[in-house]
C-alpha cells in the first residue's frame, strides 16, 4: 500500500488503488416501485379532489403541487443513503469514497412496474398534470395557429404602421428604392425629385436634398441600378438621364434626329420618353420607351449613341407608341406595352420580330400603365388603362390567366407588383377629386380574388413598390404624399430607423441688441455730423438754390418759354418734329447758294477778308437758254442724279 501511496502522490491521483462501486439493483427496484406506488396514490387522491372542487380547479391545482414535492425528495434522499450505505458495506471502502461516482450511474425514478396507473404520471407531480396537458393542447394549437399563418399570405402584408413624407403638392409620379433599402427617391409632375434616407432622418421626416434634373418636364419614372450606386431618370423629355447617389449628373442620353423617318436610324429618341428601367443582371444597360415608336437600350459608358433598337408594331404595320416597358427577371426578355391594346415581348438578342405578342391584351386607345415579372419569371402581370389588372402566363400568352376589372386608373404610371414571396398581387386604384379615398388592393395570385385592401388617402394611388429586403410597402399619391407601410414585428431597418429618432431642437439664431449697419464708412474720421434736428437741415435746404428748384413740369400745347411741347419718344415722332421745322427748300441748289451772296458781300467775315486786296471780282455765270430747255423737257427725258 505504500508503494501504492507513493505512486498515487507521484501522478496527482487522489483515488487511485480503489476498487469501483457495486449496486444492488434488486433493493433499488424495490424501493423506485413503492415510490411509484405512493405517487399513483397520491395523483388518483388529488384527482378525487378536484372532482368535488371544481369552483376551485387553479387554486387546490396548485395547493395539491406543493404537498408531494417535499415527499418525492425526500424519498430520493433516502433512495440515496440506502445507495451509499449498501455500497459502502458491501465494498469495505474509506468512507470519503462516498462523495465520489465511479461506474455505471443509478437508474432514474420514473422507470415503474405497475402496469394499471397512466405511464405520464410518473414523471409529473400530482396535481400538474391536467395543466400539463393543457400546455401541450396550447402549444399543439400555436404550432397549427403558426402553420396557418404560414399559409395565409395575407398575414404577411406589413400594415400595422405607417410613415407620411411630404413631397410636394402635386402627384408623385415615380418612387425608387435602393437595393439594401438605405434611401428613398421620389420624383413628381412638379419637375422635383427628393432624396430620403431613413438613417439619417428623424421624427420631422425631411428630405436631405432636393433637385430639379430634367428642368421643367414632369418626372415620370425613377429606379436604382442593380448595384444601387445610379439612378435613372425619366422625364417628359427626350432624353434619360443618370444620376449618381447623390444626384449628380452621371450621363445623359443623346437626342436624336427628328427629321429622319427611320426611327433606327437616329441615335436616340426624338420625342418624350414615357418609361423606363435597368437590367436587373446587367449594372450598366438599361431601357426606355418613347412616343417615338420606339424602345432602346444604352450603356452606361457610351452616351453618344443606343445600343440597340425595337420597334413596336401593330396588325397592319404601322408604328405604335409604347406607354411601358420592362424586363424579365432574368434579363433575357424585353416587353413592352402598346397604346393600341397590345403587349409585345421580344428576345433581347434579336430586335426584329417578337417572340411573344398578344394583339387585344387591353382596350385599344388605352395606355398600358405598368408590366411587371413574377420573381419565378413565369407570370407577367399588366395595369391598363381600361380599369383591369390582367395576369398572363409566358407560356401560353394568347388569353390571360386571369382578369380583374373596376379598377379605376386615372394615370399613365399607375403601378402593379408582386410580393415578396410571389403569393400576392398589388395595384392601387384612383379617384377623382372628392370622390372617396384610394385604395392599395392585394389579389391572390392563384385564386385572383380581391382578400384584402388598405385606404390610403382621399387622393388616387399612383406609385406602389413592396421592397423584398426591407418587408415595407411605399405608396405614391396624387396629392403629393409618399407613405410607407410597415410592421415592426415583420418588417426591417427603412422607417423603423428613423420613426424611433426624437426630432431634432432648432437652434435659435442669436440676435443682436441693436440693429448696427457697418458700412466703410463707418469709422470717425468718416462719419458725417448728425444732425440734431430736422428742421435746421430743411432751413439749410431751402437756402440751397438747386436743392430748392423746382422741376419743370411737362409742356403742352404748341409750347411757350422757348420750350416745344414733346411730340412722343419715338423715331417717326422725331421725325415729323424736325421736318416741321426744317422750312428751307433746297430743291434748286444754285438759288440756295445765291442767297447768302448778297449778306457776304456786304458783310464779308470769314474767308473774303483775307483776300480782300488779291481776290478778284467773283463772276456768276447767267441763265441760258438751254437751261430753260431742260427745264423744259419732259421728265423721263431728265438726268437722273
Amino acid at each position: 500500500m505504500s508503494d501504492d501511496g507513493e505512486m498515487a502522490s507521484v501522478m496527482g491521483f487522489s483515488g487511485f488503488g480503489k476498487k469501483a462501486r457495486t449496486f444492488d439493483l434488486e433493493a433499488i427496484f424495490e424501493q423506485t416501485r413503492r415510490t411509484a406506488i405512493e405517487r399513483s396514490q397520491l395523483v388518483l387522491e388529488g384527482r378525487q379532489k378536484d372532482v368535488h372542487m371544481e369552483p376551485q380547479g387553479e387554486s387546490s391545482r396548485s395547493a395539491k403541487s406543493s404537498v408531494p414535492a417535499p415527499r418525492a425528495k425526500a424519498t430520493a434522499a433516502t433512495c440515496r443513503t440506502q445507495e451509499s450505505g449498501g455500497s459502502s458495506s458491501d465494498s469495505g471502502s474509506d468512507s470519503d469514497s462516498d462523495s465520489e461516482l465511479i461506474g455505471p450511474p443509478p437508474p432514474l425514478q420514473n422507470t415503474s412496474q405497475s402496469g394499471d396507473d397512466e405511464p405520464g404520471s410518473l414523471t409529473r407531480a400530482p396535481g400538474s398534470t391536467a395543466h400539463s396537458d393543457d400546455d401541450d393542447d396550447d402549444d399543439d394549437d400555436g404550432e397549427a395557429q403558426d402553420d396557418d399563418d404560414d399559409d395565409n399570405p395575407v398575414r404577411k402584408i406589413p400594415d400595422s404602421h405607417e410613415i407620411t413624407l411630404q413631397h410636394g403638392t402635386k402627384t408623385v409620379s415615380a418612387l425608387a428604392l435602393d437595393p439594401s433599402g438605405a434611401r428613398l427617391v421620389t420624383g413628381g409632375l412638379d419637375y422635383d425629385v427628393r432624396f430620403w434616407d431613413f438613417a439619417g432622418m428623424d421624427q420631422a421626416l425631411q428630405a436631405f436634398r432636393s433637385l430639379q434634373p430634367c428642368e421643367c418636364h414632369p418626372i415620370t419614372a425613377l429606379q436604382y441600378s442593380t448595384t444601387g450606386d445610379v439612378i435613372l431618370v425619366v422625364s417628359g423629355n427626350a432624353q434619360a438621364k443618370v444620376l449618381d447617389r447623390d444626384g449628380f449628373n452621371v450621363m445623359e442620353c443623346v437626342k436624336g434626329d427628328q427629321y429622319i423617318v427611320d426611327m433606327a436610324k437616329t441615335k436616340g429618341h426624338t420625342a418624350m420618353l414615357n418609361s423606363g428601367c435597368w437590367h436587373p443582371k446587367m449594372k450598366e444597360e438599361f431601357m426606355t420607351c418613347s412616343n417615338d415608336g420606339t424602345v432602346r437600350t444604352w450603356d452606361l459608358k457610351s452616351e453618344k449613341t443606343h445600343k440597340s433598337v425595337f420597334k413596336p408594331r401593330s396588325f397592319q404595320g404601322k408604328k405604335v407608341v409604347p406607354t411601358s416597358c420592362t424586363y424579365s427577371r432574368d434579363g433575357k426578355l424585353i416587353a413592352a406595352g402598346c397604346q393600341d391594346g397590345t403587349i409585345q415581348i421580344w428576345d433581347r438578342n434579336l430586335s426584329v420580330h417578337t417572340k411573344f405578342h398578344c394583339r387585344q391584351a387591353h382596350a385599344p386607345g388605352s395606355d398600358t400603365s405598368c408590366l411587371s415579372f413574377s420573381y419565378d419569371g413565369r407570370t407577367l402581370a399588366s395595369r391598363g388603362g381600361d380599369d383591369t389588372l390582367k395576369m398572363w402566363d409566358i407560356r401560353s400568352f394568347k388569353k390571360p390567366v386571369n382578369v380583374a376589372a373596376g379598377l379605376c386608373n386615372y394615370f399613365t404610371m399607375t403601378d402593379c407588383c408582386f410580393s415578396p414571396d410571389d403569393r400576392l398581387l398589388v395595384t392601387g386604384t384612383s379617384v377623382k377629386k372628392d370622390g372617396g379615398n384610394g385604395k392599395l388592393v392585394f389579389f391572390d395570385r392563384v385564386s385572383f380574388q380581391r382578400v384584402y385592401e388598405i385606404e390610403v388617402t382621399n387622393a388616387s394611388v399612383v406609385r406602389c413598390l413592396w421592397h423584398p429586403k426591407l418587408n415595407q410597402i411605399m405608396v405614391g399619391t396624387s396629392n403629393g404624399l409618399a407613405k410607407v407601410y410597415y410592421d415592426p414585428a415583420k418588417s426591417h431597418r427603412g422607417a423603423k430607423l428613423c420613426v424611433v429618432k426624437s426630432q431634432r431642437k432648432e437652434r435659435q439664431a442669436e440676435t443682436l441688441t441693436q440693429d448696427y449697419i457697418i458700412t466703410p464708412h463707418a469709422l470717425p474720421m468718416f462719419r458725417e455730423a448728425r444732425q440734431r434736428s430736422t428742421r435746421k437741415q430743411l432751413e439749410k435746404d431751402r437756402l440751397d438754390p438747386r436743392k430748392s428748384h423746382k422741376p419743370e413740369p411737362p409742356v403742352s400745347g404748341p409750347g411757350r418759354g422757348g420750350r416745344v411741347a414733346a411730340h412722343g419718344g419715338t423715331l417717326s415722332s422725331f421725325i415729323v418734329k424736325n421736318i416741321a421745322l426744317d422750312k428751307t427748300d433746297d430743291s434748286n441748289p444754285r438759288q440756295a447758294i445765291l442767297r447768302h451772296a448778297k449778306e457776304a458781300s456786304d458783310n464779308p467775315y470769314w474767308v473774303a477778308p483775307a483776300y480782300k486786296q488779291t481776290q478778284p471780282v467773283p463772276m456768276f455765270a447767267e441763265e441760258s437758254e438751254s437751261d430753260e430747255e431742260a427745264e423744259k423737257e419732259p421728265e423721263w427725258k431728265k438726268r437722273k442724279i
